[in-house]
């Protein structure tokens, strides 16, 4: 029976909860406390400048619109192009954009040109556009034994070139295999580079993630400082950029203050004081880079509330919950109405109403436009990671080393992947269809290349941390006892496998299961955990990296 709609207020049953239990002895939290605290709460914006910012903006938009058109057919256009995406404003131009890339892809002109860089550019943004253009374009550029011709190793611009472009490789390319191999190797030598200082900026970059595996919005920040400094830039270019993201920053800035706010009156923290308190790292990482375009506000603002939800959950499963209690709280997410409420221990009951009533919310707004069915799928989505979360804490519980292939059919579902994609389709537009909720909800493949990033990335880097906390035996334990490997064997196969579920990502970005709206979604997911994880747990320690990316994005504008 769902009583959602008949219950009294998130307050009045907090005040009333006893358990009437002894008390249990539990593990204290090892989580530092929010870096961020009141400090969007306390954000205000000045709409003078932000209405002239729109007005230009508008201005300049048009002026971009009209060099597109005038640079069609030509060189000029595909840097355009290129520019436009990586200073963050290709958004606004995405009509022209496909209409220029269909027909370059339609006219063969990437087969026919020598230029490597050139040649690179065009096949990557091809295909980061879906265009399935053959790999066999940079054969032209091999010697008669098939290696890549030693005369390409000083063409610095040209090889970092052909190494963004080969990371958009699928299962069987093997030229794009070898020409990351080629690429690395030599690109390495222009780091050092005195009579190209900015290009070997870059090429360093680039080296730590390439662009495809880098999150969009970090990567626009990081250019337009590149760009600024370009002898051969574009002003006006540039001036869209800045103005675009300081406009997109405030909006941004705004939706941070409400999610704080409504994070601080729900006082979750207050009352589960083991949890991660980390409800902007958790915008930045589950949220903004999933999408950080303005139509998706609505849809940022419900993933980083269910997601802060998610996480709080884990936790209670983690360092705190009894194996009783845990299995008590999965069956009363498995029936998802208040009378479950009286089973729960006190402290689960806040997590478990402020759950609830949280997804009532956001049905009954999605009811205004008839979409409350998304939330359905959304409930089971929820009830899918707790029943994950309990495997995995039934394994501590019995000190249980799972098979590998066991370990994965509950850790691929625990990671948060299949979940997160059912969450971010929740708040978009009409293009989220009930069919498109039904594939993701099949765990498709695409899903599940996303689940196995995000999984292996995570047990890679976070393997110590766990050890030292005793915690439930990760990937790696499994494949170590499994097939008699050493750490550092099963960390090899786990990032073969990573290289491999990026190529099938890939592959779904030229056969479009899904509409690539929706698709992109997931794409985001999986490049989230890349950099999330590229140094550290930037999550559960968000003090450093993680605090610097978003003190760029957030908190420091561009100055215009």
């Amino acid at each position: 029976m769902d009583l959602i709609t008949s219950t009294p207020s998130f307050g009045s049953i907090v005040d009333s909860l006893e358990d009437g239990k002894p008390q249990i002895n539990r593990n204290s939290s090892v989580f530092h406390p929010s870096v961020w605290g009141d400090h969007f709460l306390s954000y205000s914006h000045d709409q003078i400048k932000l209405d002239l910012w729109t007005k230009q903006v508008e201005e300049l938009k048009e002026e971009v619109k009209r060099m597109l058109s005038i640079s069609k057919g030509s060189k000029q256009e595909i840097d355009l192009i290129d520019v436009l995406q990586r200073l963050g404003v290709a958004y606004h131009f995405e009509k022209e954009i496909n209409e220029a890339l269909h027909q370059i892809f339609e006219s063969h002109t990437y087969a026919t040109d020598n230029d490597l860089f050139v040649v690179a550019l065009r096949f990557r943004l091809l295909r980061q556009h879906g265009f399935n253009v053959s790999s066999d374009v940079f054969n032209k550029f091999k010697d008669e034994h098939g290696k890549f011709n030693a005369a390409l190793i000083s063409d610095m611009r040209g090889l970092l070139s052909l190494y963004e472009a080969a990371h958009l490789s699928t299962q069987g390319e093997d030229v794009l295999d070898e020409a990351i191999s080629f690429t690395r190797e030599h690109l390495k030598s222009g780091i050092n580079n005195p009579d190209c200082v900015l290009l070997a900026i870059q090429i360093e970059h680039a080296l730590e993630l390439p662009l495809c595996r880098s999150l969009p919005r970090l990567e626009h920040r990081y250019y337009i400082s590149i760009y600024q400094q370009e002898k051969e830039r574009n002003d006006l270019l540039l001036e869209l950029a800045m103005l675009d993201f300081n406009l997109l920053q405030s909006l941004h800035q705004r939706e941070l203050k409400d999610l704080t706010k409504w994070w601080k009156d729900m006082d979750l923290i207050g009352n589960l004081p083991f949890a991660r308190d980390r409800i902007v790292e958790l915008y930045f990482i589950w949220s903004n880079a999933v999408y950080f375009e303005p139509q998706y506000s609505r849809a940022r603002i419900i993933n980083a509330k269910i997601i802060s939800f998610i996480s709080v959950i884990d936790d209670i499963y983690d360092v705190h919950g009894t194996i009783e209690e845990l299995r008590i709280f999965t069956d009363a997410i498995d029936r998802w109405d208040f009378e479950a409420i009286d089973l729960l221990p006190k402290y689960i009951k806040v997590c478990y109403l402020a759950l609830l009533n949280t997804v009532r919310e956001i049905e009954e707004e999605l009811v205004v436009e008839g979409n409350s069915y998304r939330v359905q799928y959304l409930k089971e989505a929820i009830k899918g990671i707790t029943r994950a979360y309990l495997a995995e804490a039934e394994w501590l519980n019995k000190g249980y080393v799972p098979l590998f292939n066991e370990h994965l059919t509950v850790s691929l579902i625990s990671c948060g992947y299949p979940l997160a994609t059912i969450t971010s389709f929740v708040g978009m537009g009409e293009i989220a269809t009930k069919e498109a909720f039904d594939w993701a909800s099949r765990r498709p493949k695409p899903v599940v290349d996303a689940s196995i990033i995000g999984r292996l990335q995570d047990d890679i880097v976070g393997y110590k941390f766990e050890q030292e906390r005793a915690h439930v035996a990760s990937t790696i334990d499994s494949y170590v006892k499994e097939h008699g490997a050493t750490e550092q064997e099963a960390c090899d196969k786990l990032r073969e496998m990573i290289m491999i579920a990026w190529k099938g990502i890939n592959q779904a970005c030229l056969e479009f299961p899904v509409s690539p709206t929706l698709l992109m979604r997931i794409v985001n997911l999986a490049v989230v955990i890349e950099v999330l994880y590229q140094y550290e747990d930037g999550y559960t320690f968000s003090e450093g990296k993680t605090k610097e990316r978003i003190t760029s994005l957030f908190v420091d504008p561009i100055p215009v």
